[in-house]
């Protein structure tokens, strides 16, 4: 192979994963809109709304189609060897996590439907705050994929376990309320589900986290992921 169809092949390539680093940058977008969205139906208790985002998850799967089309496309053709080989595979991934975030939020927004046939409960609030860290998480998470900053992604790694620690918190004070008021089990339960979506949220940030990190690397973050979920124990 001559110099020029050598170098002709690695800015084909390069142009190839730039435009599906494009693709799944604007999916992690989408999907922090739509948890964003959820959280204001929720807060809002505004069923129309709720509805919109539900009816939007499947934009977020299409996309998802398409850019597990394209991964296969560029392993076929290129046959990626090393970091470009990361690459490939850390966006496979990457976008089966954004995706699950999508259905994260419509989980919220379907449960924020049935929360509108009843009372409020005052401890909804509480949710406001484990969801915008959550949102964070991946936006950060997703910069750092597009900038390929790894110190970045290890930060974003690290406060999985302040975004659990709020699920704690919330969990035990959901538990508080529904044994002082049990007509409020009903909407504390769904709510109790609603915090830990968020909180799978902020593990799928997580994910995508250490997948920059292997993309960078070449390894797996080798020490356990903090963490401050203690509603288990």
């Amino acid at each position: 192979m001559n110099t020029g169809t050598h170098e002709h092949i690695v800015r084909s390539f390069d142009e190839e994963m730039s435009r599906l680093t494009g693709e799944i940058a604007a999916m992690g977008d989408l999907a922090v809109e739509q948890l964003e969205a959820a959280m204001e139906a929720l807060g809002g208790r505004d069923s129309t709304a709720a509805r919109r985002v539900v009816d939007h998850d499947d934009a977020l799967d299409t996309q998802e189609r398409q850019i597990s089309d394209d991964v296969l496309r560029l392993l076929a053709l290129r046959q990626p060897m090393a970091r470009d080989l990361r690459e490939i595979l850390a966006a496979l991934r990457i976008a089966s996590d954004i995706e699950r975030i999508g259905d994260y939020a419509a989980n919220v927004a379907k449960r924020s439907l049935t929360l509108n046939l009843s009372d409020p409960v005052p401890l909804v609030g509480g949710l406001a705050p484990m969801a915008g860290m959550a949102g964070r998480m991946v936006r950060e998470a997703m910069q750092a994929y597009v900038a390929h900053d790894a110190v970045m992604a290890h930060a974003v790694r690290e406060r999985d376990a302040d975004l659990d620690a709020l699920y704690t918190t919330l969990f035990r004070e959901l538990l508080t309320y529904m044994m002082e008021d049990p007509r409020s089990i009903s909407a504390c339960t769904h709510l109790l589900f609603i915090a830990k979506n968020i909180e799978r949220v902020g593990d799928h940030a997580t994910n995508i986290a250490e997948n920059v990190w292997f993309v960078v690397h070449g390894e797996l973050p080798g020490e356990s992921r903090p963490k401050q979920d203690h509603t288990v124990e």
